[in-house]
């Protein structure tokens, strides 16, 4: 199926109870990170988008009701000189899930074929291969067992624009924004050809792409969770152990339990 961001641009309000159908969604994902607890399961949710699209407001509410044992959020920068000397996947591979985790990335492996191309931090040879180095390597790790999640966070230009601005009045937020927000969105016609190259090459069937159109952060926030919580649920056995007997005859000793 062909992505086009200009079809996720609708900004409509949420009509529903949003403090309610967002408790009812995390309650959800709560089940669901038992699971992976359960039955040895990993995860990678990863989340690309526009500066100031709001994929930490995502991952907030997402891991809300999470044991923080088993998920852990990498944020990914610019990377070092180090991971610089290596192939660009390498410093990804230590930050990938062991089993009954899940693993949160803002932002990606998919720098390369993004920020990288749009830069000129990579030589085009580099970028062009780039996608293939990804689908490979999502590949190997969909046949290990690792499951995916892919949101690409939209926002029109107008929306960032407002975010940014709300960002620069806000003292707390300002750290949160600088000058490659500037330099970024002087090149958004760049960027969108980038992204639309991107979802072309690596919208596989292992690891599909799931756009959100965030320009109403309520709506978007549903949006987002109910994919996560609908891939995963179908990805993960969802099947919970009875009570295990022998600590039931403990409880009914220890303080006269008569079960459900």
């Amino acid at each position: 199926m062909t992505i086009d961001l200009a079809d996720y641009e609708q900004g409509a309000k949420y009509k529903g109870d949003y403090a309610a159908d967002l408790a009812a969604l995390q309650h959800r994902l709560a089940k669901i990170q038992v699971a992976h607890i359960l039955h040895g399961r990993r995860s990678v949710i990863l989340l690309e988008g526009w500066d100031a699209a709001g994929k930490g407001g995502i991952i907030k509410r997402m891991s809300a009701d999470w044991d923080p044992r088993y998920y852990q959020v990498h944020p990914i920068s610019a990377p070092t000189q180090e991971e610089r000397d290596h192939h660009f996947l390498w410093r990804f591979w230590t930050r990938l899930p062991a089993s009954r985790n899940i693993a949160i990335f803002d932002r990606s492996w998919y720098g390369r074929v993004l920020v990288e191309r749009v830069e000129g931090f990579c030589s085009k040879a580099d970028w062009k291969r780039g996608y293939d180095d990804i689908n490979a390597f999502e590949a190997q790790l969909a046949q290990a067992g690792t499951h995916f999640v892919k949101l690409f966070v939209h926002i029109t230009q107008e929306t960032q624009d407002e975010q940014l601005a709300q960002r620069l009045d806000t003292p707390w937020k300002r750290w949160k924004t600088g000058a490659d927000d500037y330099r970024n969105r002087a090149r958004r016609a760049d960027y969108l050809d980038a992204m639309h190259a991107m979802f072309k090459k690596t919208n596989s069937k292992v690891a599909p792409w799931q756009v959100i159109d965030n320009n109403h952060r309520k709506a978007g926030r549903i949006a987002a969770l109910t994919h996560v919580a609908d891939r995963l649920e179908a990805l993960v056995p969802m099947d919970f152990p009875d009570a295990d007997p022998a600590v039931v005859t403990l409880a009914r000793a220890a303080f006269g339990y008569k079960g459900k």
